[in-house]
């Protein structure tokens, strides 16, 4: 994530918490809760003690089991994260009440895949801002941090467990088509946290590597690095030019390259996430 100056990182914060909160809501409120289905996350055990006890809102249950979980927020993370974090808590708790309307979708698979990417979508904004709604987006982020373990798949495995339970008392079948909502929405939560990070790293080897690089300097306006290297077949001692760029960037990349050595061999891979001058800096919480 590439900040914003000071005056607006704030606004900007806050608008991707409210942003996120109310799309999560509305995927949950809106689509989930008319078919019984279980969303993912805390919200989603606050559905199933809806569904059993009848006793409060799943907005209400929200706010109340979300007080002991903020404490490992205020103590493994930053008074930031706290503070931001308790904002998208009171907006997921308005979006909650607010949302009276529902979205009518008689399929319930297709109910269920458009609740998962509506929940996804909202959960990948709000971690996209240095805050959270609270739950296990807290345990999730602090998991991160500390063992790089993706948010979506913390996310599903504690999901799974909720589900465990569920089974005791909820029809089979909407507990699975509850599994594959949640199943869209990791994927979607993790597609939209990496969709802006992702990279292209290529390793260009070719006889005439200096002069590529100067004219990639030049022209894409994109530094790189000298690797050394060996070909196993000539047993030649080769340089092998390795440059990151984004991916608007790679076709005017390959152009420039070919167009200096028509023989040159290129590479191309993904990378998940770039961090450093040019591209996106460390996110801290």
């Amino acid at each position: 994530m590439i900040w914003r100056s000071t005056t607006m990182g704030v606004p900007w914060n806050v608008f991707l918490i409210a942003l996120g909160s109310v799309v999560c809501m509305y995927g949950a409120v809106a689509v989930a809760q008319p078919h019984h289905f279980l969303v993912g996350g805390l919200f989603g055990l606050c559905l199933y003690l809806k569904y059993v006890t009848g006793w409060l809102s799943p907005g209400i249950w929200y706010a109340i089991i979300n007080v002991p979980i903020f404490l490992l927020g205020w103590f493994f993370v930053s008074r930031r994260f706290f503070i931001y974090s308790l904002f998208g808590v009171a907006a997921i708790f308005l979006a909650a009440e607010l949302i009276t309307t529902t979205f009518p979708i008689h399929d319930k698979m297709l109910a269920a895949v458009t609740g998962g990417v509506l929940y996804g979508a909202g959960s990948g904004i709000v971690l996209r801002s240095l805050g959270s709604c609270g739950g296990l987006d807290i345990i999730s982020i602090i998991l991160f941090q500390k063992w790089n373990i993706r948010v979506g798949q913390v996310s599903f495995v504690a999901n799974m467990l909720i589900f465990a339970t569920a089974f005791v008392s909820m029809e089979n079948d909407l507990i699975l088509y509850s599994v594959a909502m949640v199943f869209v929405s990791a994927s979607v939560c993790d597609y939209v946290l990496s969709m802006f990070n992702q990279r292209k790293v290529a390793f260009i080897i070719s006889d005439s590597a200096e002069t590529i690089a100067r004219t990639v300097v030049k022209t894409i306006q994109r530094g790189g690095t000298f690797l050394e290297g060996t070909g196993i077949y000539s047993g030649k001692r080769k340089q092998v030019l390795m440059v990151v760029v984004n991916n608007y960037q790679l076709k005017r990349l390959e152009e420039t390259v070919f167009s200096v050595d028509p023989n040159a061999f290129v590479i191309v891979e993904n990378t998940f996430n770039v961090l450093g001058e040019g591209f996106s800096r460390r996110k801290v919480y």
